[in-house]
């Protein structure tokens, strides 16, 4: 049976005039059941169901699915772009431990003094679910309590 939001991101791909294939089902599948995943992750997941698709397939599609806004992308590594489904889901941004790696997601919500700060000063609208900030996780904060201090660079 097909749900309202099924129905919605197949009448966007038909009216941008894409056609709608097994591999974007697949693909936009993967990502929603992945939560969070790269490329590689999207066909890791798409192969247990079709062996018929490849990478440059994956990577196609996902940009495909982004211009129609079902997907969005982020960069929580200096490798591929992590890509996430926006449908049913709240609009957030990302913290990222350095040492851990360990990856949050946050309420767009909690940006919004920001977002505001740099409208009303810059003229500027910020997107911030491209938005990945790096730092340490409070379980990882306390090793750096036990490193050597640093020099002070501004010397």
């Amino acid at each position: 049976m097909s749900t309202q939001a099924d129905d919605d991101w197949r009448a966007r791909l038909r009216a941008r005039g894409y056609r709608l294939t097994p591999q974007r089902e697949l693909i936009l599948g993967a990502v929603d059941v992945l939560g969070h995943a790269t490329p590689d992750d999207v066909l890791t997941e798409v192969r247990r169901h079709s062996a018929a698709v490849n990478l440059s397939t994956v990577y196609r599609t996902l940009e495909v699915l982004e211009e129609l806004g079902l997907v969005r992308h982020t960069h929580l590594s200096d490798r591929a772009p992590t890509y996430h489904s926006v449908r049913g889901d709240h609009a957030h941004f990302h913290l990222v431990c350095r040492k851990c790696q360990r990856t949050v997601a946050v309420d767009q919500e909690k940006a919004r003094a920001l977002t505001e700060l740099l409208r009303a000063e810059h003229g500027f609208v910020a997107d911030v679910g491209h938005l990945a900030v790096f730092g340490e996780c409070v379980e990882c904060e306390p090793l750096a309590d036990d490193q050597p201090d640093q020099p002070d660079l501004a010397d």
